[in-house]
C-alpha cells in the first residue's frame, strides 16, 4: 500500500501555533515508523500554516507570498523528516524547484525509487507555482506516483455538514463522496484538489491528528473521522 498523508503546518506547531512542537512531531514520526515497518509506502506533503500562508500580507504581491509559502513548507520538511531519521527512519526530500544540497528535484521515477527503498518521501515545496495550495500539491503527487489514498490529518476529526465551531446542529459524515463535497462546497480541501481527487478517482481520509494514534488507527485499526470516496 501507498500512501500520501498531508500534515498541516499549524498541528505540528501544537498549542503556540507557530514553529514546531517536538513532542508532536515526534508522535507523528513514531506512527509513521509503525506504518512503514507494516510494509505501508509514506508520502508525505506539509502546510506552511504555522510559518507563512501566502494571503498574510495584503501589502504583498501574491506571487512573492506564495513562493514564501513554498519555503515555508520545505523547511518544515526538513524538520520533520530529521525527527523521522531520529526514530529510525530513512528519508528523502523532492522539491519541485532546486534547493541547492537542501533536497533533490522532484520526478516520479526518483519518488518510486525512493518508495521501493523503503525510505518515506516528502514532497515539499507545493506545485512549484503561486495560487495552487498544499491541498493541490498532495493530490497531485498522489495521482503523479500513483498512490492508493490520501490521508487528511486535521484539527478537526472529519468532514461536517457545516462548521461544528459555528453550528452546534452540524453532524459529521462518517463517509461523502468526492461529488457531495463539491456540489455542497464542504471545504475538505480547496475546489482545485477536489476536482482533481475526482477526475482521478483518488479516495480520502479525513481524520483528527490530536487523537491518540490516529494515523495508524486510519489505516489499520478503528477509523474515527470521515471517507470521501471516488
Amino acid at each position: 500500500m501507498r500512501i500520501l498523508l498531508k500534515l498541516s503546518g499549524e498541528a505540528l506547531a501544537g498549542p503556540s501555533k507557530t514553529g514546531f512542537d517536538e513532542p508532536t512531531v515526534r508522535m507523528v514520526a513514531d506512527q509513521i515508523k509503525e506504518i512503514t515497518d507494516k510494509g505501508t509506502q509514506v508520502g508525505i506533503v506539509i502546510g506552511g500554516g504555522n510559518f507563512w500562508r501566502g494571503r498574510s500580507s495584503e501589502n504583498m504581491d501574491r506571487t512573492k507570498a506564495d513562493q514564501i509559502g513554498m519555503l515555508a513548507t520545505v523547511m518544515n520538511a526538513l524538520y520533520v523528516s530529521e525527527i523521522c531519521r531520529s526514530v529510525g527512519l530513512k528519508t528523502d526530500i523532492l522539491t519541485p524547484f532546486v534547493i541547492g544540497a537542501f533536497t533533490d528535484l522532484f520526478s516520479k521515477d526518483k519518488a518510486n525509487e525512493a518508495f521501493e527503498k523503503g525510505h518515506v518521501v516528502f514532497f515539499a515545496g507545493g506545485t512549484g507555482h503561486p495560487y495552487f495550495s498544499t491541498d493541490t500539491g498532495v493530490v497531485l503527487r498522489a495521482v503523479e506516483v500513483e498512490a492508493d489514498q490520501i490521508l487528511l490529518a486535521k484539527s478537526i476529526d472529519g468532514v461536517y455538514t457545516a462548521d461544528p465551531a459555528k453550528d452546534p446542529s452540524a453532524t459529521r459524515y462518517d463517509s461523502v463522496s468526492i461529488d457531495d463535497v463539491i456540489a455542497g462546497n464542504l471545504q475538505v480541501v480547496d475546489m482545485t484538489a477536489s476536482i482533481l481527487a475526482r477526475d482521478n478517482k483518488m479516495p480520502m481520509c479525513v481524520f483528527s491528528l490530536n487523537e491518540e494514534n490516529s494515523i495508524v488507527n486510519t489505516l489499520y485499526g478503528t477509523f474515527n473521522g470521515t471517507r470521501i470516496t471516488v
